[in-house]
C-alpha cells in the first residue's frame, strides 16, 4: 500500500495542459460508440482504471479497440448487435459503468452480469434497477435487488414517463440508454438538471432527444447513431485540484489549459469565485460541448453556505472542503446525502481528516461545517477514494501531509503526482 509524502508549496504561477481527460465523457464514448455501425474516432481517451473497465466490457460486448497515432483510438462496433459475453463483466470501482451498462442491457438481447471490487459492491443499485424493473426489465441482484452483482437478462422494454427522485446523471443517463430500445417515446424528469454529458453527446450523434433543463424526451432508435469523433477535453473535476492549489497558495496564479466548460461541470469554479478567487474562462471549441482555459488567481478566502447544486458539485465537494479550511469564518455545505453513497462515505472521510489537520468541524447527516483556521500536518486516510486522497494531497501544499493509500488516485487522474511535483516535492513509500 502506497503512502505519498507532500511537502509545503512556494507561491507559484504555471500553466498545466497534461490535466486527465474527461472521466465523464471517456466512459460514455466507449459505451455510445457501441449503438453505431461504423466507427467512432476518439482523442485523448482517459487511460484511468475506471475508464479502462468501461473499455474492457464494450471490447467483451463486441467493440474492436485500434491505438492510432497521436493518441488516437479507432472503436470499431460489432456488424451484428452487441454480443453476449462469456465473462462477468468487471466494472471495477466504477458506478458510471455498472449503472450505465445497466440501463443500456436491460434492453439487449442477452445474458449479462455486472459486478465490481469491494467498494463497488456496497454502494446502492435500487436507484437505477428499480425504475428500469417497472419498464420490464429483468434484473436480478443482492440484498433484494439492491446491490452487485447484478444479473441481466436482456429484453425489449416499455417507454415510460419517469420522475426521478433524486437528481443523478448516472441513473438519467441509464434510464436515457433504456429507452432507445422501446417502441415509442418516454419522458424523464429530475428535480433539477444532473450532468447532461450523455443526452449532448447522443444529440450530436443524431438520437432524437428534445431536453430542457430537467425534463427530457427521448424517442427509441430506429438506425443506428452517427459515429462518434472527438477529442476529449481535460477533465473539470480533476483541474479543479490544482485550481484549488492556485486559490490557496499565497500570491500563485495559475492557467488550466482545454477544460471541459460545461454548466453542470464547473460549479466548483464558480463557487471558489464566490469565496473571493479571481477566475476566468476563455471558451475555445463548442463541438459536442463547450471547451476552452481557465486561468486562477489568488484571493483571500471567505466563508460560504453551499446548499443548492449540489448534483453539479458532487465530485468536488471534498476538495472545497479545504478551501473552506483556509476561509475565513464558518463554512457549511447541506442537503449533500449523496455523499455518502460514493466511493467512500465523503462526509465522514472530510470530516475525520479536516479534523487530523486540526480544523474545527462538524458532521450532520446530509453534510457539515467548517470553522476556517490553520492547517497542520496530518497523516491522511485515503479510505480508498482517489478524490479524498488528491484533495488532501492539495492541502499538504499549505503544511505538509501524508496520503496513506494513495494508490486509489490512479481510479481517475494517473498523472495527478506528476503534475503535483511542478509545485512542490514529493515522494512515496
Amino acid at each position: 500500500m502506497r503512502t505519498t509524502h507532500i511537502s509545503p508549496a512556494k507561491p507559484f504561477e504555471i500553466q498545466l495542459d497534461h490535466i486527465a481527460a474527461d472521466k465523464s465523457i471517456s466512459h460514455r464514448c466507449a459505451i455510445l460508440s457501441l449503438l453505431s455501425d461504423k466507427p467512432s474516432y476518439i482523442q485523448n481517451y482517459l487511460l484511468g482504471e475506471d475508464t479502462l473497465h468501461t473499455l474492457d466490457i464494450a471490447k467483451q460486448l463486441g467493440l474492436e479497440v485500434e491505438t492510432l497515432a497521436n493518441n488516437q483510438m479507432k472503436f470499431t462496433p460489432p456488424k451484428k448487435g452487441l454480443q453476449e459475453p462469456d465473462n462477468i463483466l468487471d466494472c471495477g470501482n466504477s458506478g458510471t459503468a455498472i449503472r450505465l451498462y445497466t440501463g443500456l442491457l436491460s434492453g439487449q438481447k442477452g445474458y449479462f452480469v455486472l459486478s465490481g471490487d469491494i467498494y463497488l459492491r456496497s454502494r446502492p443499485m435500487q436507484r437505477v434497477i428499480n425504475p428500469l424493473e417497472d419498464i420490464g426489465a429483468k434484473i436480478y441482484a443482492r440484498k433484494e435487488n439492491s446491490l452487485a452483482p447484478i444479473t441481466i437478462i436482456g429484453k425489449k422494454l416499455k417507454h415510460f414517463s419517469y420522475k426521478s427522485p433524486i437528481s443523478s446523471a448516472q441513473v438519467k443517463s441509464a434510464m436515457i440508454l433504456a429507452a432507445l430500445n422501446t417502441n415509442e417515446i418516454s419522458d424523464y424528469t429530475e428535480p433539477a438538471l444532473s450532468r447532461d454529458h450523455t443526452e449532448n453527446m447522443l444529440k450530436g450523434m443524431g438520437a432524437n432527444i428534445i431536453s430542457a433543463e430537467e425534463k427530457i424526451q427521448i424517442s427509441p432508435l430506429i438506425h443506428p447513431l452517427t459515429p462518434l469523433n472527438l477529442c476529449i477535453p481535460a477533465d473539470p473535476s480533476s483541474a479543479f485540484f490544482f485550481a484549488l492549489a492556485g486559490a490557496i497558495i499565497p500570491n500563485s496564479k495559475i492557467l488550466l489549459k482545454n477544460v471541459l466548460l460545461n454548466k453542470t461541470r464547473i460549479e466548483a469554479f464558480e463557487i471558489l469565485k464566490k469565496m473571493g478567487t479571481h477566475i476566468e474562462y476563455t471558451t475555445t471549441n463548442q463541438d459536442y460541448e463547450s471547451i476552452g482555459d481557465i486561468y486562477v488567481e489568488q484571493r483571500p478566502l471567505q466563508s460560504i453556505v453551499i446548499e443548492k447544486n449540489i448534483s453539479w458539485l458532487i465530485d468536488e465537494l471534498p476538495a472545497l472542503s479545504i478551501a473552506m479550511a483556509m476561509a475565513k469564518g464558518r463554512s457549511e455545505v447541506k442537503n449533500a446525502q449523496e455523499l455518502r453513497v460514493k466511493e467512500s462515505d465523503r462526509i465522514k472521510a472530510v470530516i475525520h481528516n479536516l479534523i487530523q489537520m486540526g480544523i474545527e468541524c462538524q458532521e450532520y447527516e446530509d453534510g457539515y461545517t467548517i470553522q476556517g483556521g490553520e492547517l497542520k500536518p496530518a497523516l491522511i486516510e485515503s479510505f480508498g477514494d482517489h478524490r479524498i486522497a488528491m484533495s488532501f494531497a492539495i492541502a499538504g501544499l499549505i503544511c505538509g501531509a501524508k496520503i496513506k493509500d494513495s494508490g486509489c488516485i490512479d481510479v481517475s487522474f494517473p498523472n495527478f503526482l506528476k503534475l503535483l511535483e511542478k509545485l512542490t516535492k514529493i515522494h512515496n513509500t
